[in-house]
């Protein structure tokens, strides 16, 4: 039998991490699949770290990145080199994560060429088109051309059905970003950020960075950490500061220099591990963390209005608190002053999944492209 060849195509770190766990899977499987490996780089620098961490070397490197590129832009270069990309490599299927820039360009350049579509990570919803912007109408446009829909959890699955797609063309597979962390843990490779802390300190970890957040939400979000630090002396903020402007001299503006509130670069992705398993509690906007903290315990506060991972919301191991910067600091004091509240959210289980998400990608593609 013919080996299908299988493109995988990802630019960011989120979506490098949650793949690798796929492209590991897919590379055992040579006598199945030639897997070959396409990155736009759309996070450059930060996409490099997690690539050299898994060890994965891509088979093309599309560099589309441009200094403060805008969406049109970064989207009408893409769609015309990916295009380039797929008939050069004439692919048997694209695989896609999550609902970045890259992801669904990459699906719509696929759909013109009539070539299958796999999505990893299909369903999130928060039924907003513009919270997250333009995360959340990215990836329904993907699940509506993607031919096998891969959904982490039982809510996703559901919203998929609920969008009209079949159920032949959707898998609850668990998330692989479990997988991801599994590997990581298994390694026993964590890489300590090197922070003096104070003996005895409780460690918040945060990190903030979405596009809607941008102006004064982010200022509100700065406000309420410089607040937390003032108000509670055994207390030290890690924030790992994104390198996109909006972010990084909004909060090098408010918050460098504060006493107890640490701002570093961005951490590669063990680093991040590492803070994650250490932090007392956390705060975030990013989807991601809300999926990596429940695994070892730790309560996430979100600073969105919305978010399309209710389950972690349901489980009790995340709560929405949005960017007000009175509404976070009492949530955040909540957890360092009340036993029980903490108690309640540190010891709830992750509703995310159990480490083989990828495996069952995998085998899923072999019977249907067999």
């Amino acid at each position: 039998m013919k080996r299908k060849k299988i493109l995988v195509v990802f630019g960011t770190r989120p979506e490098a991490i949650k793949m690798a766990p796929v492209v590991k899977e897919l590379r055992k499987e040579k006598s199945s699949f030639q897997t070959v490996v396409c990155v736009t780089g759309q996070h450059r620098h930060m996409l490099d770290q997690v690539l050299k961490l898994f060890k994965i070397r891509p088979d093309m490197d599309l560099n589309l990145m441009q200094e403060n590129q805008s969406l049109p832009s970064l989207t009408a270069r893409a769609l015309v080199i990916l295009t380039e990309t797929l008939q050069r490599v004439k692919p048997d299927l694209v695989l896609v994560q999550g609902d970045t820039t890259t992801a669904m360009v990459a699906a719509l350049a696929a759909f013109y060429q009539k070539i299958p579509v796999g999505h990893v990570e299909a369903g999130l919803r928060t039924h907003d088109i513009y919270n997250p912007f333009p995360e959340e109408v990215n990836r329904c446009i993907i699940s509506a051309m993607a031919s096998f829909n891969f959904a982490p959890t039982r809510i996703s699955y559901q919203a998929l059905i609920d969008q009209g797609i079949s159920k032949q063309r959707v898998l609850l597979t668990g998330n692989t970003v479990v997988d991801a962390l599994r590997m990581i843990v298994k390694s026993g490779k964590f890489a300590k950020v090197n922070i003096a802390l104070k003996k005895n300190s409780r460690l918040i970890l945060v990190t903030a960075h979405r596009r809607e957040n941008f102006g004064r939400p982010l200022e509100q979000i700065c406000d309420a950490l410089n607040a937390i630090v003032k108000r509670n002396p055994d207390v030290e903020v890690v924030y790992p500061v994104h390198l996109n402007p909006n972010v990084k001299n909004t909060v090098y503006e408010r918050l460098a220099g504060k006493e107890r509130i640490h701002l570093i670069a961005p951490t590669e992705y063990d680093q991040l591990v590492y803070l994650i398993k250490n932090a007392y509690l956390i705060l975030t906007d990013s989807g991601g963390i809300q999926e990596e903290a429940p695994a070892f315990g730790k309560p996430v506060l979100v600073m969105r209005e919305e978010t399309e991972r209710p389950e972690g919301i349901e489980a009790g191991v995340a709560r929405l608190v949005g960017t007000n910067t009175a509404i976070i600091v009492k949530e955040v004091e909540k957890l360092l002053t009340r036993e029980a509240v903490y108690n309640k959210m540190s010891r709830a289980v992750s509703p995310y999944g159990d480490g083989k998400a990828a495996e069952r990608i995998i085998k899923h593609l072999k019977f249907h492209l067999g």
